[in-house]
């Protein structure tokens, strides 16, 4: 076997040794972050002591878990409530258009990865252990793609990373090291790296002395992240451009330079960074990958975060509750059993009143009725047998405990029976709308923490897109509603130039203005909000819901809302009906006049030609004054055929929409569903 060089020795060491620091440092998030997954997601509840001592003597052990209830009330909350990434330009050289291709990319990023599955699983995780993550990756969208895409994959063990335990960050957007750790079988690692590995899993010679990184049955392999700061000389054009010194050297770039078509307006050499992967077997670097971007990509999803000391601790929505579970089951369980091993309410009477077997049973089976010995009970004073009121105190004060547990549970987590939508004390709807703004206030650091986690995301995939998306190319950008769109990048081409209100810009001979344009991905510096907010089609209904009332509340406004109401409505065919209320809304214009406005506007073009045929030849003064008296004469007839013809158009054209509405609210009404009968 050839020996490893003395550089994958060293780095081999360093990871090791780097590795342990971090694992020590993680220790107690990790070991917190078993415990409360174990005892909420597993429901191993009961200590291990008492439950062998309880099992020991027969005695119940109920586990009637409450706080699943709790954690994913806030996890579908956080579900119902998406947040979406926003690119905006932030300098001269960006452009909005440019920033809405990366809105498109971005959305389309999350589509074809499914990032909700990322961003739901980390969510999870930070509800229930104290932190989550996913990771943004280069890789094929398909098997037979021709270009890298960017992708969002989740990480489904969140124990198995370890990241910069010096990071001061809220969203660890400052990691400098970072270690994503996976645990194979020897085949396995035979399977993936046989060709890199230059020491084999079986030379147990060579993995002497590295610690658990290698055992009799599996091989630890890990990621190891690692970001340095570097210098990059860059030089700032006079335009705002900002290049590096390397890229000015390009022959276009160089041309305008030279030509004083630009200017270097400044030299300076920023702070960059550089980051690189490595996998690591332990004893050997398996592969070693330049990463493009300027962090780290895997992200944080942090639940409950305090620092203590320099050092951060997470935890997560049920850990405070832990022991007020504990107490409801402890008191349930006690209730249950004091109930259960309660010996059955006796009959009292005279000694050879109780005739037949039945007695011997009463406790246990219902007999239709019971026979005693009257002569006995005579001679014994006239008593009839008669059972004993059963003592239910101790019970009744063990329900009672599990109640106040169960108000321990809520009281800690912060959350009542009004955010768990069920019925409780509260008696107005502002009461109970108040109750559950209270308990959406005290988790809603979590929400929060996933949306900072999502900026976080979208600062790498606008780092990242420029450098992945290179050259010109054909991209698909989803839009806001998720309909798919192709876009030229980094090319120029022909587009239809838009006027002031958004509408296309039309030449005098009414054809269609059209505009050279280009989205240039490098060019301009972008940054990004996170909206959070109900998703897409939650909040088309609601504006159906709202546009609705509006047209009832005011029917003159039917003209302009119905297109946007059909829009909005989830019928079958109901994008079509909003294009042709569309259209309907700028009605071609009857044939007869569209002809008399042609007839006026060549009249026009006469009457101008005229006019420079006199103003092109050599007139003597009275040809002019009477030329111009012509000419005014020519002007005041025209303006006033103008005019009637105009009227005239008006008029038949408020005659035809009146027609055209009147159609249109016949097809929404035969359009609209019946309503359902009441159940």
């Amino acid at each position: 076997m050839a020996k490893v060089k003395s550089e994958d020795e060293d780095l081999a060491s360093l990871c090791r040794k780097t590795f342990g620091e971090f694992e020590s440092a993680w220790d107690d998030n990790h070991s917190t972050y078993r415990d409360d997954v174990d005892f909420a997601l597993l429901e191993n509840q009961w200590p291990d002591n008492i439950k062998s001592m309880r099992a020991r003597d027969n005695r119940p052990m109920l586990t009637i878990n409450k706080l699943k209830a709790f954690g994913r009330q806030v996890i579908n909350d956080a579900r119902q409530n998406k947040p979406s990434i926003s690119v905006h330009p932030v300098d001269s050289s960006a452009d909005p258009e440019t920033a809405d291709v990366f809105n498109g990319l971005i959305r389309n990023i999350e589509y074809t990865s499914n990032a909700d599955v990322a961003y739901d699983t980390a969510s999870e995780c930070a509800v229930w252990g104290g932190f989550g993550y996913w990771r943004v990756v280069l890789d094929y969208a398909y098997e037979d793609a021709a270009y890298l895409d960017i992708l969002i994959r989740r990480i489904a063990n969140p124990l198995s990373v370890y990241g910069d335990p010096n990071s001061t960050e809220a969203d660890s957007s400052d990691w400098d090291e970072a270690f994503v750790i996976d645990t194979l079988t020897h085949k396995q690692f035979e399977g993936q790296y046989g060709d890199r590995a230059k020491i084999s899993v079986d030379d147990g010679a060579a993995w002497t002395g590295i610690g658990d990184w290698r055992t009799d049955k599996q091989v630890l392999v890990a990621e190891w992240w690692k970001r340095e700061k570097v210098d990059r000389p860059i030089i700032v054009l006079s335009d705002g451009t900002v290049l590096d010194k390397e890229e000015a050297k390009k022959p276009e770039i160089a041309a305008l330079i030279a030509t004083n078509a630009l200017q270097v307006a400044e030299e300076r050499v920023a702070k960059s960074c550089k980051v690189t992967q490595r996998i690591m077997s332990g004893v050997e670097v398996l592969k070693t990958t330049e990463w493009p971007g300027r962090f780290i990509p895997i992200v944080p999803v942090y639940g409950d975060e305090f620092n203590v000391d320099g050092k951060r601790y997470f935890r997560s929505l049920i850990h405070s509750a832990i022991d007020a579970q504990r107490m409801y089951n402890y008191w349930r369980s006690n209730a249950t059993e004091l109930v259960g091993l309660a010996p059955r309410a006796p009959f009292i009477g005279p000694k050879g009143a109780f005739l037949g077997p039945e007695w011997k049973t009463a406790n246990s089976r219902n007999h239709a009725f019971l026979e005693y010995d009257p002569k006995v009970v005579a001679a014994a004073g006239g008593a009839a047998p008669q059972r004993q009121p059963m003592d239910m105190g101790g019970a009744a004060g063990s329900l009672q405990e599990a109640l106040n547990a169960a108000d321990d549970v809520k009281s800690t987590i912060g959350m009542y029976d009004a955010s768990l939508g069920a019925r409780s004390n509260e008696t107005s709807g502002k009461a109970i709308l108040a109750r559950q703004r209270e308990g959406d206030v005290a988790t809603f650091h979590f929400i929060d923490n996933k949306n900072r986690a999502i900026r976080h995301t979208g600062r790498i995939l606008i780092d990242l897109i420029p450098k992945i998306y290179t050259g010109p190319r054909i991209v698909r950008v989803l839009g806001e509603d998720g309909m798919p769109e192709n876009k030229p990048i980094n090319q120029e081409y022909q587009a239809p130039e838009l006027d002031a209100n958004g509408k296309p810009a039309m030449n005098p001979d009414g054809s269609a203005k059209i505009a050279l344009r280009m989205h240039d991905l490098n060019a301009g510096k972008y940054d990004l909000a996170v909206e959070t907010g109900p998703s897409f089609t939650t909040r088309r209904e609601e504006a159906a819901a709202s546009m609705t009332e509006a047209v009832r509340a005011y029917p003159e406004s039917a003209p302009v809302i119905l297109p946007e109401l059909a829009k909005n409505l989830d019928w079958p065919g109901a994008d079509k009906i909003a294009e042709k209320l569309e259209a309907q809304q700028q009605p071609q214009i009857p044939p007869e006049v569209q002809q008399q406005i042609d007839e006026g506007a060549q009249r026009i073009q006469q009457l101008e030609a005229e006019n420079q045929q006199l103003k092109s030849n050599a007139m003597t003064d009275e040809q002019k004054i009477a030329s111009n008296e012509r000419m005014k004469e020519l002007e005041i007839a025209s303006e006033e055929r103008t005019a009637r013809l105009k009227i005239e158009s008006d008029a038949r054209l408020r005659a035809y929409a009146a027609q055209i509405q009147a159609e249109a609210s016949i097809t929404i009404a035969a359009n609209k569903p019946a309503p359902q009968p009441a159940q």
